[in-house]
Formats: C-alpha cells, sequence, structure tokens
C-alpha cells in the first residue's frame, strides 16, 4: 500500500468523521479503511484517531499528520497539473456542477463546446440545485449564484447578474401595480431557498436604498416549480434579467416596479482548497467568465425555461 493512499484515507476519515462513510467514499470496506488507519499508525508510531460510538476524531498527532497529509496530497496534484500543462494537454474526468438556469443555457452548451475540442477530456456536468460540497463529494468545480454556502472549497465571485421583479400581467390586475416599494407587501413573493429574505428586500432607484416589506408565498428549491407558480398567478418573483426579457418583452411577464433596481446576482467558481494548479478548470471558468460578459452586452443565449429567484 503507498504511503499516500494511507494518508488520503487518514483525511477522508477525518473530514466525515465516521470510518463507515469513509469507506462509502474510498469505495471500500469499513475493515479495509480501519487495517489502513492503522498501517499507517504502525508506519509513524503514533495512534492518529479516537475511535468512539459517534465516531472518530483526530488525536493531537492525528491533527499534525492531517495538517502535513494535505499539503503532501496537494502538492502531488500540483505536481500532476504542472505535468498536464507542460506536455499542453487537456485530459481525463472532469467533474462540473451547475445549477439549472446557468447549466442549460449558459455553461452546458459551452462545456460541449469545449468537449468537443478535446478528445481526451471527459466532463462530468451534473445540473443540481442545491449546494454541494465540492470537496467531500468530489467535484473538480462548482458553479453558483447568489451565495456560497457551507464548503471546504475556496470561492470566488467571477460575475454578477442584474435581477428583474415580475409577475403575470393577470396577476397584477387582480392585486394591484405597485407605484412605490411599500406597496410590495399587497403581493405574494415566491422565494427560491437559496434566497432568504428575511422579511425585507433592498431596492434602489436614483441611488438610494429601501428595504422594501417581503410577504412570501410560497418557497421552494426547484426553479421549474417557481416558473409555474409565478406563471399560474401565484405570485411575483426574482430572476435574472436575461432569462426573462423574452418574455417581459412578449407580455408573458411584467415587472414589477421597473423604476426601481433589484440586487445583482453574483456567480461564484468553488473548487476544492487542495488543488492547485488545474488548467482544464481555469480553461471552464474562463469560458464562463466570457460567456457571461456576453450576456451582459446584450447579447442573450436562446430563451430558457428554467429560472431561478
Amino acid at each position: 500500500m503507498d504511503r499516500l493512499s494511507l494518508l488520503e484515507t487518514l483525511i477522508v476519515a477525518l473530514d466525515e468523521g465516521s470510518l463507515n462513510r469513509a469507506a462509502q467514499r474510498r469505495d471500500m470496506t469499513q475493515s479495509a479503511v480501519s487495517q489502513q488507519i492503522k498501517q499507517l499508525e504502525a508506519l509513524v508510531g503514533h495512534q492518529l484517531l479516537h475511535r468512539t460510538a459517534q465516531g472518530v476524531r483526530a488525536t493531537r498527532s492525528g491533527a499534525l499528520v492531517y495538517a502535513h497529509a494535505q499539503d503532501l496530497l496537494g502538492g502531488f496534484d500540483r505536481m500532476a497539473a504542472e505535468l498536464d500543462q507542460m506536455h499542453n494537454s487537456l485530459s481525463g474526468d472532469f467533474r462540473i456542477s451547475v445549477n439549472s438556469f446557468l447549466g442549460r443555457g449558459v455553461i452546458g452548451p459551452m462545456l460541449l463546446e469545449l468537449d468537443r475540442r478535446h478528445d481526451d477530456l471527459n466532463i462530468i456536468m451534473r445540473i443540481e440545485d442545491r449546494l454541494v460540497d465540492v470537496v467531500r463529494e468530489n467535484y473538480d468545480l462548482a458553479i453558483r449564484t447568489g451565495r456560497l454556502g457551507d464548503t471546504d472549497g475556496v470561492g470566488r465571485r467571477i460575475a454578477s447578474l442584474e435581477t428583474v421583479l415580475f409577475a403575470t400581467p393577470e396577476y397584477l390586475d387582480q392585486k394591484g401595480r405597485p407605484s412605490d416599494p411599500e406597496d410590495l407587501k399587497h403581493l405574494k413573493f415566491i422565494q427560491h431557498h437559496e434566497d432568504q429574505t428575511k422579511g425585507f428586500f433592498p431596492l434602489t432607484r436614483n441611488g438610494t436604498e429601501h428595504l422594501a416589506p417581503i410577504r412570501v408565498g410560497f418557497t421552494a428549491d426547484d426553479p421549474d416549480l417557481i416558473m409555474r407558480a409565478v406563471g399560474s398567478g401565484s405570485g411575483y418573483t426574482r430572476a435574472p434579467l436575461f432569462f426573462v426579457q423574452d418574455m417581459l418583452r412578449d407580455g408573458t411577464f411584467e415587472q414589477v416596479l421597473p423604476h426601481w433596481s433589484a440586487p445583482e446576482k453574483d456567480v461564484f467558481a468553488v473548487y476544492p482548497s487542495r488543488h492547485g494548479l488545474d488548467r482544464r478548470r481555469d480553461l471552464v471558468i474562463d469560458g464562463v467568465i466570457e460567456r457571461l460578459q456576453e450576456i451582459r452586452h446584450n447579447r442573450p443565449p436562446a430563451r430558457l425555461h428554467a429560472i431561478t429567484a
């Protein structure tokens, strides 16, 4: 058994706090994980884990080995990435998580183009409207909007999207069109689970911010369900402008408080902190940035069905 593999097993066991969950992540039996930990303890001459009914945690020696193991594995990954760069090749599996409203219309087509240009690259794209942990779930990259959430990875803001409030004209005919932010309390807000309003929402006009009262009527983590709720006249919501501008233009939806600006939605790239150079990751992030810059300069993608608040 090579030493790097033993160190990786220790890292996974401590990250999970459980030998059983570590075995699932490492695709081996729990007894095999336990045996590898014992081999590593024999190799370094120290007990590395406290084992209890609730799981495992690091001893003082274990915490030290854990820290050095992360550095060693990170160095190995950087070496492998630099070797790839030296040979100017893009290859291997690249796992990326993207939410549906960006994945289907923006990032997915860009990744298909990238895949066609590089025969040895295998892109594994997951469209999922949840905040994944790129480290624990073994993703090379996640593109997120709104907020980062809890993750052991590194996140950086790469873009921001203009957003608007909107509803169906029929809903506004029935409930009344707000003339100022205070009037929003008479309407129901269809909320994406990422965007917890806490009762107020900042709107801006002529450089002045106003905290508008928000009455949440429905919360969901499925963008298609949010779209159906708004389309059926259940309330209003918020989405990036470029995703709904065609439907605003043809009258399917109507902008709420058009003279007020809603907050922009940040876009983040999140990737494992222990990974160093990765030309594949940098190429994907650059592609996302370029595509979102095009969108911001009024060159929108094809009309989409999926949106998010």
